[in-house]
């Protein structure tokens, strides 16, 4: 049954645990590298999805997408959780949180500029005007204020925030072709990609037994960011008389996330992150237009 309020509530809730992750990111790699973020986030995320599963008893309809998909299954469980994250790890544990996340947050775009290649979809003067604003808020932040210096904090950060934003477009485009339950798709692919993830951790990474601070960070990630909060937007967009007013909302995300990464991590905020990521949020809502158009 469609109701615009209980939609609220789930995208809030949703919005909420989203806010929070680039300080989960950041205080989680003080005890654990990258990579060992990847696999005991992923080990959760995994758990709680299968949790979701047998709840509503989809455990055959995985096992069918499983047997006649596999390759499409392997190729997304390569993309997300396991390069996407890992890319997206090591660039927070490079950055500040609050260039990392800001610069992530434009992946929308990379989304239209990559589906205009691989979907065949057109590009319109909006989306050349939203990717000339937007990766100019990106440079703001990057060079803290001074865009023309072309001076960037982190280079190698900057260029890994960005592929993480190539890879997730990567993984909606592939996704697009894919007529499976939402659910189903999700836990697949992090099913067959956790023996990617062992088998690379075990030929790349020293084995040690994490902390338990670590494991617990680790496990907030796994369940709000990877798990359980896709579920919770899921269910606001099921029961929404209009998606486009709950999409709006994802807007508020970033700076509620600036709030918890100044208290919690203690970074400055600077001026620029603000102008920058406003920015940022201003090229997404001239991109919003045409959809609204579109439609």
């Amino acid at each position: 049954m469609k109701s615009q309020g209980v939609a609220y509530k789930y995208a809030l809730t949703a919005i909420f645990f989203w806010s929070t992750v680039a300080t989960a990111f950041k205080v989680s790699l003080q005890y654990l590298s990258p990579f060992e973020l990847v696999l005991y986030a992923s080990l959760t995320s995994t758990f709680v999805l299968s949790l979701i599963i047998f709840i509503q008893k989809k455990f055959n309809a995985v096992k069918v997408h499983i047997k006649e998909n596999f390759k499409s299954v392997l190729l997304l469980g390569s993309i997300n959780p396991f390069l996407y994250y890992l890319i997206l790890f090591k660039a927070y544990d490079i950055l500040p949180a609050q260039e990392a996340q800001a610069i992530n947050y434009t992946w929308a775009l990379m989304l239209a500029f990559l589906s205009v290649i691989f979907l065949k979809q057109k590009l319109t003067l909006n989306d050349i005007v939203a990717g000339i604003v937007c990766y100019f808020g990106v440079l703001i932040i990057s060079t803290k204020g001074e865009p023309f210096s072309l001076n960037f904090s982190n280079m190698d950060g900057v260029m890994l925030a960005l592929l993480s934003t190539v890879l997730w477009s990567m993984y909606w485009i592939l996704n697009t072709k894919s007529k499976v339950d939402s659910i189903v798709g999700l836990f697949s692919n992090f099913l067959v990609s956790m023996p990617i993830i062992i088998i690379y951790y075990l030929f790349t990474q020293p084995i040690e037994l994490p902390s338990l601070t670590g494991l617990l960070a680790a496990s907030y990630v796994g369940i709000f960011e990877m798990g359980i909060t896709f579920f919770f937007w899921l269910k606001a967009m099921q029961h929404a008389i209009s998606t486009s007013k709950i999409a709006n909302l994802i807007f508020i995300s970033p700076f509620i996330s600036l709030i918890f990464i100044y208290f919690i991590v203690g970074e400055t905020i600077y001026p620029s992150t603000i102008v920058g990521l406003t920015t940022i949020v201003f090229g997404l809502i001239i991109q919003q237009l045409k959809l609204s158009k579109t439609k």
